[in-house]
């Protein structure tokens, strides 16, 4: 295939219209989403700092796979148990990470798993109990290589 002169100038043209209007800007979350999420999570209760233990690396080498783990004191028992979990990552595009579900007959609320982080950021793990209580701990990551595009 060969390419005439035409195409090339339409191609210069496509680059420059693009140039000049921008290409689409990753969004990260800003602090009112990540408070937003919270407190959506918390029910409007002010979560404690207690209870909750959550690990992360220090400096993540690469932000496409950081491992995260979080355990939760709790009792577990039928009065008193962590009702679920959730993950949150104040510097990505969208806070929520994920969320996990617990039971009395889950024995223990810990969980590990790996997110991606698109920078430096704070990882916020949040843990709701069946009385009503919010305990949360929160983490930062040093990212070297963005995970999410930055």
């Amino acid at each position: 295939m060969t390419i005439t002169r035409r195409q090339v100038f339409a191609l210069g043209a496509g680059v420059a219209a693009v140039a000049l209007t921008g290409l689409p800007r990753v969004t990260f979350a800003e602090e009112d989403k990540v408070q937003a999420a919270i407190d959506a999570f918390s029910g409007g209760a002010t979560p404690e700092t207690a209870n909750v233990s959550l690990t992360a690396p220090e400096i993540a080498e690469n932000g496409n796979t950081v491992p995260i783990s979080f355990a939760v004191d709790s009792p577990m028992s039928d009065d008193d148990h962590i009702t679920e979990v959730t993950l949150l990552a104040a510097g990505n595009p969208s806070p929520d990470v994920a969320t996990f579900h617990f039971t009395p007959m889950s024995g223990a609320a810990e969980a590990t798993t790996r997110m991606r982080l698109a920078k430096t950021q704070d990882v916020i793990a949040l843990a709701k109990t069946s009385t009503g209580k919010v305990y949360m701990d929160r983490k930062t990551v040093k990212v070297t290589i963005g995970g999410c595009g930055g």
